[in-house]
């Protein structure tokens, strides 16, 4: 019994953790999305409950829009992040 309410507090002290994997989820989200909108995408789509767990961390009041996954990752990498030439292929 300790060790799972020791458990349940640590799950609410983690901070939000996003990977690119996780974010590849929200490429085809219905840009611009409220957060309960993002949320039910995610469900819809079936993302992993890691990507809906995110979503419910986000600080808003649930009537902010976000225009990208780049509102709700700041650090999500832009084609200009990686080393490939287009105009090679």
């Amino acid at each position: 019994m300790v060790v799972s309410f020791i458990q349940l507090l640590l799950q609410k002290i983690e901070p939000m953790f996003w990977t690119l994997e996780l974010a590849s989820y929200l490429e085809e989200a219905p840009w611009p999305a409220t957060k309960d909108e993002l949320i039910d995408y995610s469900i819809r789509s079936g993302a992993p409950i890691e990507v809906v767990e995110n979503l419910q961390e986000l600080d808003d009041e649930g009537t902010e829009v976000y225009e990208s996954i780049e509102d709700i990752w700041p650090d999500y990498p832009s084609q200009d992040d990686f080393m490939f030439n287009e105009d090679e292929y």
